[in-house]
């Protein structure tokens, strides 16, 4: 039986502008989307309808797996726990992060990462989860064992982005060593002799490993069609190599230079959405209103906290003059679908998926999500 909804008096969030109009749902998909007042249809007093956004890089499931140190969780439970919190920022598809490949930094065991991909996918195909969740593995190349991790995940069709990262000292995000004492050393706790050891031993293993796991894994991947993206490239070489790899999204580059390089080669720019909200990064690297008012970000992930996928756009919009709200909007919708080759979502467009959601916003306050919508199905 065919199905139809109507919103009318709303303030539309399209790829390029905003109309105040109505959208008609249906079947699923969206029907319709007209300028100007109407009588037909659920009045929704002039909040802001947002495509479904598309969250492609979040560690928040490992943080309801495990935790407290030494503590894991019932996977399922975790899993519904994430998915809540994803779905209430208005996030309708995740890719949900998986490590693989132990850094001494926290790793998981060999299995425990594809047993946790098992559990998302029978929770959505038992209709546990309100969001569409995928997967993305997020592979440390310089570990000995990331090749053996991610032959576990060979016959996962849910996979659909996998990142290289190489965390080892002099490397991408730790360019110098006082930002890698502090982030090791300092607070793991560690003597003098000890971390000087794990420094050796780290840096051993990125020179053994990292270059070979890198190239094998690009390979994989596109005999897959999965996308790939880079991890904290921090000089234009590092994009050269990349672009090579057949990177499609840029992750966290680390200076300017990078960033803009990233984007005139067509790789898609990702920084953090709450480095926008607190205005700087946690780690110490490049802002990404920076990156934005240079015209080199292309897209925003939650990274640790879901609700600023949906803070952030507003305040981009708040404070960069270049950034209107409909290319804010892009960078957690439109942007992020394009790059991982989802063709049908991340737009408020006739014929696309409807997934949605209203958004209350008074000026320069926080946006209040009062409903979300997944292809024609409220779920929140």
């Amino acid at each position: 039986m065919t199905t139809e909804t109507i919103f009318r008096n709303a303030k539309i969030v399209l790829e390029n502008e905003v109309v105040h109009g109505s959208i008609v749902i249906k079947d699923g998909k969206i029907a319709d989307i007209s300028e100007g007042a109407s009588t037909i249809g659920e009045d929704i007093d002039g909040d802001y309808i947002l495509p479904g956004l598309i969250e492609l890089h979040t560690d928040h499931l490992e943080q309801h797996y495990s935790p407290r140190p030494g503590v894991t969780w019932n996977l399922t439970a975790a899993i519904q726990a994430h998915d809540v919190q994803v779905a209430a920022s208005g996030i309708t598809t995740v890719f949900d992060c998986l490590r693989l490949g132990a850094d001494e930094d926290g790793g998981f065991e060999t299995g425990e990462m594809s047993a946790m991909s098992s559990a998302i996918a029978a929770a959505q195909s038992q209709g546990r989860l309100r969001a569409e969740h995928r997967i993305h593995l997020r592979c440390e190349v310089s570990a000995p064992n990331v090749l053996e991790h991610y032959e576990e995940f060979v016959d996962d069709s849910n996979v659909g982005l996998v990142s290289l990262m190489d965390h080892a000292p002099g490397q991408r995000q730790f360019q110098t060593m006082e930002q890698y004492t502090l982030y090791y050393k300092t607070k793991r706790g560690l003597t003098d002799e000890q971390f000087n050891a794990f420094v050796a031993r780290r840096k051993m293993q990125s020179s053994k490993y990292s270059d070979k796991h890198r190239l094998f894994l690009a390979n994989a991947c596109h005999e897959r069609s999965i996308a790939i993206a880079s991890h904290d490239d921090a000089t234009v070489d590092h994009v050269k190599e990349s672009k090579n790899l057949g990177v499609s999204v840029a992750e966290f580059p680390t200076s300017l230079e990078a960033a803009t390089a990233s984007h005139n080669a067509s790789m898609g720019v990702l920084m953090g959405a709450p480095n926008v909200v607190r205005g700087k990064s946690h780690s110490g690297n490049i802002a990404a209103r920076d990156l934005a008012r240079e015209k080199v970000l292309d897209i925003l992930s939650s990274d640790y906290v879901p609700f600023s996928l949906i803070y952030a756009p507003f305040v981009l919009a708040d404070e960069v003059e270049e950034i209107s709200i409909s290319n804010a909007v892009a960078m957690v919708s439109a942007n992020p679908a394009k790059q991982v080759g989802l063709q049908d979502r991340g737009r408020l467009e006739k014929g696309l998926r409807a997934d949605f959601s209203r958004v209350r916003r008074e000026a320069g306050s926080i946006p209040v999500v009062k409903s979300v919508w997944r292809e024609g199905q409220r779920i929140v």
